[in-house]
């Protein structure tokens, strides 16, 4: 009786469990893939700086036949076209248009060739309060984030479509964590790196017959040049609400991503902090893996207990900035 009393509960935990993992591994859907980089094409936009040249070295260095980088400035462009070759040799196309403009991303694509790795990794930030902010650069950063990605993906699916050579293609969507979760003065851009995450789910669904897999990417702030500049117009009380979630540097966040695709990972969070967002935000996503699955399952009730605390501090954090503001202002 003894030995029961021990062994008994040991079996009445794990059954379940078990009885659930094996409930997940045979419905997860889609199904686990791995996507080669070595000899395929991958067409990277943004390519000329940050996250996009370190993506770009990245995929050189892993074996790419061609590596295609776009972006809108011609000499940037051709620095890093040098930059790439010198370091890994590999072949690299650039190419030299506003992503919000379709004539002209459909013919780089075209001139590029078929695309078998696309990451769309372009993008503008300009953090402010929407009350203050310029109208324009909330429309700056939707033409951008989001209608910019809809050309990319627009021009690129055709040829993706009939490659030669079959085999699994991804599309990569390079979204932030801005696009999981809202941040005070992040209003237009969380906007447009929301909207990523409805278009990916739905692309998923049209282009798995195709064997093109999407993957979402997740960043935290990055450092890049383009951050740093864009950082300077960022309202205090967003440093004091974002400094949780830190930061990374730019090749951190090119292995993340890369490593994402290869293994087909509809959500790539890129540090701890992201990789629980991913878990707690996790809703009606794609999920390859049943065992990540399982980890959601099991920790989406404690994350959101979590993630009430953290809006609890922020909602302080708020409360209290607006205390002093008001008190400052006062006569």
């Amino acid at each position: 009786m003894a030995e029961w009393s021990v062994v008994l509960p040991i079996l009445l935990t794990v059954i379940p469990f078990s009885l659930l993992l094996l409930f997940l591994f045979l419905i997860v859907r889609p199904r686990p893939v791995r996507i080669p980089i070595k000899n395929r094409h991958v067409f990277i936009t943004g390519g000329s700086s940050g996250i996009g040249l370190a993506l770009a070295h990245r995929a050189a260095s892993e074996g790419a036949r061609q590596v295609s980088i776009l972006a809108r400035k011609t000499s940037k462009l051709e620095d890093a076209k040098r930059e790439i070759r010198l370091a890994t040799g590999c072949e690299v196309a650039a190419f030299s248009a506003d992503v919000r403009d379709y004539e002209a991303v459909k013919k780089a694509v075209e001139e590029a060739g078929p695309i078998d790795v696309l990451i769309c990794n372009h993008g503008v930030f300009i953090p402010q309060e929407l009350d203050t902010q310029e109208l324009e650069e909330v429309k700056l950063m939707i033409d951008v984030n989001l209608i910019g990605t809809f050309h990319l993906i627009k021009a690129a699916l055709p040829g993706m479509k009939n490659r030669a050579e079959r085999g699994p293609g991804s599309i990569a969507i390079m979204s932030s964590q801005a696009g999981q979760v809202g941040i005070y003065g992040y209003t237009a851009y969380s906007a447009s790196k929301f909207g990523l995450r409805g278009m990916a789910e739905a692309l998923q669904q049209e282009i798995i017959g195709d064997d093109i897999h999407v993957s979402l990417i997740f960043p935290p702030d990055t450092e890049t040049p383009g951050f740093a500049e864009e950082n300077k117009r960022r309202p205090e009380l967003t440093s004091i609400l974002a400094a949780s979630s830190g930061s990374m540097k730019a090749e951190e966040v090119a292995q993340k991503s890369v490593d994402g695709i290869k293994s087909g990972s509809f959500v790539v969070p890129c540090n701890f902090e992201g990789f629980l967002l991913s878990i707690a935000t996790a809703g009606l996503s794609p999920q390859r893996s049943f065992l990540m699955a399982f980890v959601e399952v099991i920790g989406a009730g404690l994350l959101r207990i979590a993630a009430l605390c953290f809006q609890w501090n922020w909602y302080q954090c708020i409360a209290n900035f607006n205390r002093k503001r008001y008190f400052a202002a006062a006569p």
